[in-house]
Protein backbone atom coordinates (compact mmCIF):
# COMPACT_ATOMS: atom_id res chain seq x y z
CA UNK A 1 0.00 0.00 0.00
CA UNK A 2 2.90 2.39 0.72
CA UNK A 3 3.90 2.18 -2.58
CA UNK A 4 0.57 2.53 -4.09
CA UNK A 5 0.96 6.15 -2.23
CA UNK A 6 4.19 7.32 -3.83
CA UNK A 7 2.71 6.23 -7.10
CA UNK A 8 0.20 8.65 -6.25
CA UNK A 9 1.84 11.20 -5.21
CA UNK A 10 4.31 11.52 -8.15
CA UNK A 11 1.21 11.21 -10.80
CA UNK A 12 -0.50 13.32 -9.11
CA UNK A 13 2.20 16.28 -9.84
CA UNK A 14 0.95 15.59 -13.52
CA UNK A 15 -2.48 15.15 -12.60
CA UNK A 16 -2.77 18.50 -10.39
CA UNK A 17 -1.27 20.59 -13.32
CA UNK A 18 -3.97 19.29 -16.13
CA UNK A 19 -6.77 20.11 -13.29
CA UNK A 20 -5.68 23.66 -12.67
CA UNK A 21 -5.17 24.28 -16.18
CA UNK A 22 -8.92 22.49 -16.81
CA UNK A 23 -10.62 24.25 -13.80
CA UNK A 24 -9.29 27.96 -14.89
CA UNK A 25 -9.11 27.45 -18.41
CA UNK A 26 -5.84 28.83 -18.41
CA UNK A 27 -2.28 27.72 -19.29
CA UNK A 28 -0.78 28.41 -15.73
CA UNK A 29 -4.05 27.01 -13.69
CA UNK A 30 -3.20 28.06 -10.22
CA UNK A 31 0.49 28.17 -10.06
CA UNK A 32 3.35 25.50 -9.59
CA UNK A 33 2.88 25.25 -5.83
CA UNK A 34 -1.23 25.12 -5.54
CA UNK A 35 -1.42 22.74 -8.69
CA UNK A 36 1.28 20.42 -7.30
CA UNK A 37 -0.51 20.48 -3.60
CA UNK A 38 -3.70 20.15 -5.60
CA UNK A 39 -2.68 17.48 -7.13
CA UNK A 40 -0.68 15.65 -4.90
CA UNK A 41 -3.82 15.88 -2.83
CA UNK A 42 -5.80 14.71 -5.58
CA UNK A 43 -3.99 11.65 -6.45
CA UNK A 44 -4.28 10.91 -2.43
CA UNK A 45 -7.83 11.04 -2.28
CA UNK A 46 -8.62 9.81 -5.75
CA UNK A 47 -6.56 6.62 -4.90
CA UNK A 48 -8.53 5.92 -1.91
CA UNK A 49 -11.64 6.45 -3.02
CA UNK A 50 -10.82 4.05 -6.41
CA UNK A 51 -9.41 1.61 -3.68
CA UNK A 52 -12.67 2.08 -1.27
CA UNK A 53 -15.38 1.69 -3.58
CA UNK A 54 -13.44 -1.04 -5.75
CA UNK A 55 -13.28 1.04 -9.23
CA UNK A 56 -11.06 -1.41 -11.41
CA UNK A 57 -11.03 -0.07 -14.99
CA UNK A 58 -9.33 -3.25 -16.02
CA UNK A 59 -6.89 -1.13 -17.92
CA UNK A 60 -3.72 -3.15 -16.95
CA UNK A 61 -1.61 -4.47 -14.16
CA UNK A 62 2.05 -1.87 -14.86
CA UNK A 63 3.61 -0.15 -12.03
CA UNK A 64 1.78 2.85 -12.90
CA UNK A 65 -1.24 2.11 -14.70
CA UNK A 66 -3.89 4.31 -16.49
CA UNK A 67 -5.96 3.97 -13.87
CA UNK A 68 -3.92 5.23 -11.35
CA UNK A 69 -3.57 8.94 -13.51
CA UNK A 70 -7.30 8.84 -13.97
CA UNK A 71 -7.30 8.44 -10.13
CA UNK A 72 -5.19 11.36 -9.84
CA UNK A 73 -6.65 13.46 -12.21
CA UNK A 74 -10.18 12.88 -10.90
CA UNK A 75 -9.33 13.10 -7.40
CA UNK A 76 -7.51 16.64 -8.06
CA UNK A 77 -10.62 17.81 -9.71
CA UNK A 78 -12.21 16.78 -6.70
CA UNK A 79 -10.39 18.96 -4.19
CA UNK A 80 -10.11 21.69 -6.79
CA UNK A 81 -14.17 22.09 -6.43
CA UNK A 82 -13.77 21.68 -2.83
CA UNK A 83 -11.45 24.58 -2.10
CA UNK A 84 -13.43 26.71 -4.53
CA UNK A 85 -16.51 25.90 -2.97
CA UNK A 86 -14.60 26.75 0.22
CA UNK A 87 -13.52 30.06 -1.03
CA UNK A 88 -17.28 31.28 -2.39
CA UNK A 89 -18.39 30.78 1.20
CA UNK A 90 -15.85 32.70 2.57
CA UNK A 91 -16.28 35.45 0.59
CA UNK A 92 -20.20 35.37 1.19
CA UNK A 93 -19.65 35.89 4.59
CA UNK A 94 -16.85 38.02 5.24
CA UNK A 95 -17.67 41.69 6.07
CA UNK A 96 -17.48 44.34 3.31
CA UNK A 97 -14.58 46.31 4.34
CA UNK A 98 -15.44 49.94 3.70
CA UNK A 99 -13.48 52.30 1.29
CA UNK A 100 -12.12 55.53 1.43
Amino acid sequence: MFSKIIVWLILGALAGSIAGRVATLSKTGFGRWLNLAFGMLGAVVGGFLFSLFGINLGLGELKITAEDVISAFLGSLLCIGVWLLIRRRMKRHSPETPTA
